[in-house]
């Protein structure tokens, strides 16, 4: 049976599932969910995630939402290495997957709220929000442009769920403005990601193609 996976191409929360299971080589069936014509509301998709939202993964009777939750579980299934090789490296991969949960993605994710979704709302920006948002986002990048001051990945030297997890942010922080630049070490390691894994690049296109188009269809600029 072919796991489905649910999810709108703009979100990056979806690219860090579809990145990981081309790297793993796990086969998925994509089924879109359109989130700014609530298709994630639907009495049917509530029944998979009553929060409203993606992505979701189908397997059977297996039902997972929250992409790190999913990539967990695929590589799992395909035995992957990507959560780590050692014991030692898999919780060092879980420590900072939590932590992108907790200290960092969620507020590239409310600034993304405030300056994309509101646009498209028709409602200004709320300015403490952001302020507040950037404030959290510059703690919480000062101790990732460290961690990557001498080191190439997050964890060991290679490509692991903890990059993909932090990353997800890069994905909309051009038309956000979330104050990224700023840490050369954090801005040159999403570098080295869109260069050297293909996948994560190619992903990068697909939600590009997807919020320019929503934001042109609305007559907005990116």
């Amino acid at each position: 049976m072919t796991i489905k996976i649910y999810g709108d191409p703009g979100s990056g929360s979806l690219r860090r599932v579809t990145t990981a299971a081309r790297l793993m080589g796990v086969g998925i069936e994509r089924v879109n969910v359109d989130l700014f014509k609530g298709e994630s509301h639907t009495p049917e998709f509530l029944r998979l995630n009553p929060h409203g939202l993606t992505p979701v993964m189908v397997d059977g009777d297996v039902v997972l939402y929250e992409a790190s939750a999913i990539n967990l579980y695929l590589a799992e299934k395909a035995g992957s290495d990507l959560p780590g090789r050692t014991p030692r490296e898999r919780y060092e991969v879980l420590q900072w997957m939590f932590w992108s949960g907790e200290q960092w993605r969620v507020f590239s994710t409310l600034t993304f709220d405030e300056r994309i979704v509101n646009r498209l709302l028709g409602k200004p920006e709320d300015a403490g929000v952001v302020a507040l948002a950037a404030r959290k986002i510059r703690e919480a990048a000062a101790v990732l442009d460290a961690r990557l001051a001498d080191r190439p990945f997050i964890v060991g030297d290679r490509l692991t769920l903890a990059d993909l997890d932090i990353a997800a942010p890069f994905s909309q922080s051009e038309r956000t403005g979330v104050p990224f630049g700023e840490f050369p070490n954090l801005v040159a390691w999403q570098r080295r990601l869109l260069e050297t894994v293909p996948a994560w690049a190619d992903t990068k296109k697909e939600v590009d193609l997807r919020i320019d188009g929503v934001l042109a269809a609305a007559g907005l600029s990116s």
